[in-house]
């Protein structure tokens, strides 16, 4: 269904806004509550298995082989560098990194905006707000604007770029997102994940980038949100209550300070580029923390971890994921979706749990009145979480 400029009502004075850790009411179609009107992604050209990314990078080391090869990842999407006459893989300096990064993350990003559009009943000239987020590159003027340019949306469009935040960032940049929605009724925001981890990698034979080289892959993720506007009868997407177009009832933080320099992404002197750190005790220190964060949620809402029938976690890692799992007290099942999304594409940083809700929608289970819990994790440490209702 698509909304005409003509006929969305204007923002409404005083729409509240989604306040950390305490829901809206559950009244169906609330003014103001913002609710999820269409999802896409999108991956680069070339997929991969393990083992065929250990041969073309020649990789021999029988400890880094069995970090990619017990990773619980089958296949990821990359960019891998140009190669030599002789097969041999070609180091890449930063800035042909960051034109890299330029080129995949406008190529998928568009494509999952599109595909966005397209699963909401949408068409580029109904975008209002355009929220970015990526963290395997830097551009000024930001991947917003680029987008807005090369795609053709309407030049008035309010942006906004998140850069930096890492895993985590997605639920960040859909915390403000859903606030722009909440606060302008009847108008359409979409947020992109846009990560070029081909972008990212330093190949230096040791084991710390090893970990995460077994790891990330290419991927772009985006979300339409629409809140429903007073005296209106227009619901996103207009579709029914189970075939995906759940509210967003709330959001809640946790900053783990003390392992602030658990996972980084800063500069390598040896290797003249940025290079990512990941502690190989932060699945532990993720889950540890997990309980109070969810908790907190939930209780502002008046539910318990029980009452919650979808969870969609960031496909971080195999023991992240445990971790995760086990302190939350989740099945297998349960994190089916995000175990999935690890398995086919690996981390897709910030925008792998949509990758799972993508999936969840696909397998037709949702009900009205089921509630759902999203949760990413990353540099801070941070747990992000949030509340959606079918």
């Amino acid at each position: 269904m698509t909304v005409s400029m003509a006929t969305r009502p204007s923002p409404a004075a005083g729409a509240p806004l989604i306040a950390e850790g305490r829901p809206a009411p559950e009244a169906k179609n609330g003014p103001g509550t913002a609710r999820i009107a269409g999802v896409g992604t999108a991956n680069t050209e070339h997929s991969y298995s393990q083992r065929e990314l250990l041969d073309i990078f020649g990789i021999t080391d029988p400890k880094v082989r069995s970090v990619f090869l017990n990773s619980a990842i089958e296949r990821r999407y990359l960019t891998v560098p140009p190669r030599d006459a002789q097969g041999v893989v070609l180091p890449e300096a930063q800035g042909e990194l960051l034109a890299k990064h330029k080129r995949l993350a406008l190529d998928m990003g568009a494509r999952a905006v599109r595909a966005c559009l397209e699963n909401a009943g949408l068409d580029l000239s109904d975008i209002d707000y355009l929220c970015c987020t990526t963290t395997t590159g830097f551009l000024t003027p930001g991947l917003s604007a680029h987008l807005i340019r090369e795609m053709g949306i309407l030049p008035r469009t309010s942006r906004v770029d998140v850069v930096g935040m890492g895993c985590n960032a997605g639920l960040n940049a859909l915390n403000a997102t859903a606030s722009w929605a909440a606060a302008n009724p009847g108008k359409v925001a979409v947020m992109l994940c846009a990560e070029a981890c081909s972008a990212a990698y330093v190949i230096d034979g040791t084991l710390r980038t090893a970990v995460v080289n077994s790891l990330f892959g290419d991927g772009a993720a985006a979300i339409a949100l629409v809140a429903d506007a007073p005296d209106t009868a227009y619901a996103p997407a207009d579709v029914p209550a189970g075939a995906g177009s759940p509210r967003i009832l709330g959001f809640a933080s946790h900053l783990i300070t003390d392992a602030i320099e658990a996972m980084r992404y800063d500069w390598d002197d040896v290797q003249g580029k940025f290079s990512f750190y990941l502690d190989p005790q932060v699945p532990y220190v993720v889950g540890a923390n997990a309980e109070q964060v969810v908790d907190r949620l939930l209780a502002g809402a008046g539910l318990r971890r029980s009452d919650i029938g979808h969870w969609l976690v960031h496909s971080g890692g195999k023991k992240v994921i445990d971790a995760v799992r086990v302190n939350l007290g989740l099945t297998r099942h349960e994190v089916r979706h995000t175990t999935g999304v690890l398995r086919d594409y690996g981390n897709l940083s910030s925008g792998s749990f949509l990758f799972s809700y993508e999936r969840l929608l696909q397998e037709g289970v949702t009900r009205a009145g089921d509630y759902g819990v999203l949760m990413t994790m990353g540099p801070g440490s941070t747990i992000e979480t949030a509340l959606l209702q079918w």
